[in-house]
């Protein structure tokens, strides 16, 4: 088992390096169930937020991170896209994404009374991870088909290339790994 060292906000933990083919790895940062990152990591991403009236996620992972950062600023909502549609969801949006840690594509949903929560409203958009960006972008297209005006986006950790993006804020650099569990360059 190869493992990759991280200090993030404050906080040391060895992620799992796992295969994605026989030429690349990622290495697995699981903040779900770790309530001492997840807390260290929402005060973080706070220090850096632009001002906002809802946080917005995708399930499932960084659901307990907007969880922490609401609770933290005093927030009373914040809204996650689903992976699937719920019985309670009144005439849902839909917009598909293709992320890099799931083998199918997925599909995100809103309710229609939280599409209607966010119109005209300030978003921020945070995930745990920010690899290839199609998770985020299946979000800015939730907030724009409700009318919301998206005021940032945010992740733990960029991953790849997505660590030369100038559009999203986050805490430390994430390396792809080759075969071998050896560190890529960054771009």
């Amino acid at each position: 088992m190869r493992y990759y060292d991280i200090e993030v906000a404050g906080t040391k933990r060895a992620l799992k390096l796992c295969p994605i083919n026989q030429d690349l790895c990622i290495a697995a940062f699981l903040i779900l169930g770790d309530t001492e990152l997840t807390v260290n990591c929402a005060a973080a991403l706070l220090e850096r937020a632009p001002k906002y009236d809802f946080l917005l996620t995708a399930e499932a992972k960084s659901i307990p991170l907007v969880q922490e950062m609401a609770r933290q600023n005093g927030d009373a909502h914040y809204i996650v896209a689903r992976k699937g549609r719920k019985l309670y969801m009144d005439n849902p949006i839909c917009v598909g994404v293709k992320s890099i840690t799931t083998e199918k594509d997925q599909k995100l949903y809103v309710d229609q009374e939280e599409m209607e929560q966010m119109r005209g409203k300030r978003i921020l958009i945070v995930d745990d991870v920010i690899s290839t960006g199609r998770s985020l972008q299946a979000l800015e297209e939730i907030a724009a088909a409700a009318g919301a005006d998206v005021v940032g986006k945010m992740a733990v950790l960029a991953e790849g290339d997505a660590a030369s993006r100038t559009d999203i804020s986050y805490l430390e650099k994430l390396p792809l790994f080759n075969g071998k569990g050896e560190p890529l360059p960054f771009d």
